[in-house]
């Protein structure tokens, strides 16, 4: 069957805009490129951020959705996976939303941090909604060349993917930057997806004891379900310094060895600090926007107990690639696909993006 003549969208025209549909021409793959038949297209907390403007060098109107499945429609030239094999018309496939990047810059070649390089663009994030159909909410993708293309593994279709999205390879990040060790106790500071994440590869990483701590009730039940030994909710236990005794008491009074704060609120940063052991490692990759500021003690909670303290910001194609063979494999013990609360048609894009807003859905997913 012909693909269509045009392609409906749901565009995100600026800042505490409403959701609006535009129409686009189905456009044809520049040389190297593709164009995907979209499958689904997941509602994350950036897309919040992005529409309360809390993300500097937005060039609105965007088309929002930066992880997304579907099926290659068309390719001009042959499109190869990492491994060099061609990926046909018709394969189920995601991509790195990461493009661009130059690969001759100081941060790529000498720091090897390419998610620091300073023309770097992220699809449904800083690509205008002007440029083209560079974002999952709407009917079909263009993949610009170079776009790293990734066909899901023999076993996964779009919901197990687009249950953990980009909190997959986020909080695989995370707990690899963490080193988790085998017999480690972690603390989770969040719920969300990036949270859950860090708590399903903290365990596959070794660690003896993962706590989670957060809110609300469903996605602490879905924390249990993935296997975590023990939850603590924010709106039962409302002052730090008991959550901090939560977790002390759970650690012979030590703190934990690793904790990985994926909540957002910066005043997560100083209470994480006081649940770390002396000689343990932080790692802050909840910090996406600018919350504001927190005051630390540099010589109680950084230098006396000898704490590592890292940032990690957002995620390589390395991160993506080794999560995906990681869900393959242990699909059915942490079941991705059931964090998926809703699913939404296209012209409900608008609700999808409230209810993640106010936490009514532990993952939402559009289906154009």
């Amino acid at each position: 069957m012909a693909p269509p003549e045009t392609v409906r969208a749901a565009v995100m025209p600026g800042p505490r805009l409403p959701i609006a549909e535009r129409s686009y021409s189905m456009p044809r793959p520049e040389r190297g490129g593709a164009v995907l038949r979209t499958i689904a297209s997941e509602v994350c907390g950036t897309d919040v951020h992005l529409h309360h403007g809390r993300l500097g060098g937005v060039p609105y109107p965007i088309l929002p959705g930066h992880v997304s499945c579907g099926r290659v429609l068309e390719s001009n030239g042959a499109l190869l996976d990492v491994e060099g094999r061609e990926i046909p018309t018709g394969a189920l496939v995601t991509f790195y939303d990461v493009f661009g990047t130059c690969g001759a810059c100081w941060h790529c070649l000498v720091a090897k941090a390419a998610t620091r390089c300073p023309v770097r663009r992220v699809y449904g994030i800083t690509t205008s909604a002007d440029e083209g159909l560079l974002g999952g909410w709407a009917e079909a993708i263009e993949l610009k060349p170079g776009v790293r293309v990734v066909p899901l593994p023999e076993g996964l279709d779009e919901l197990d993917f687009l249950g953990g999205g980009c909190g997959l390879p986020t909080g695989f990040h995370a707990v690899e930057r963490a080193e988790v060790s085998l017999g480690d106790t972690v603390v989770v500071q969040g719920s969300g997806p990036v949270g859950l994440n860090a708590a399903i590869f903290a365990q596959l990483s070794g660690a003896s004891r993962v706590l989670v701590v957060g809110s609300p009730a469903a996605r602490l039940a879905a924390a249990r379900r993935l296997g975590v030994d023990e939850t603590c909710d924010i709106l039962d236990v409302s002052d730090p310094s008991e959550r901090v005794r939560w977790v002390r008491e759970r650690t012979a009074g030590r703190g934990a060895d690793v904790v990985i704060e994926a909540s957002g609120n910066p005043s997560a940063v100083p209470e994480g600090l006081e649940m770390l052991r002396d000689a343990g490692r932080y790692v802050i990759v909840g910090q996406y926007t600018d919350g504001g500021d927190v005051a630390i003690n540099p010589h109680r909670h950084v230098n006396r107990p000898h704490a590592e303290i890292l940032g990690c910001w957002g995620y390589e194609f390395t991160h993506l690639h080794r999560a995906l063979s990681l869900m393959a494999k242990h699909r059915d013990r942490f079941r991705w696909r059931e964090l998926v609360t809703r699913e939404y048609p296209l012209f409900e894009a608008g609700q999808a993006l409230a209810d993640m807003e106010r936490l009514a859905v532990v993952k939402a997913v559009i289906r154009p």
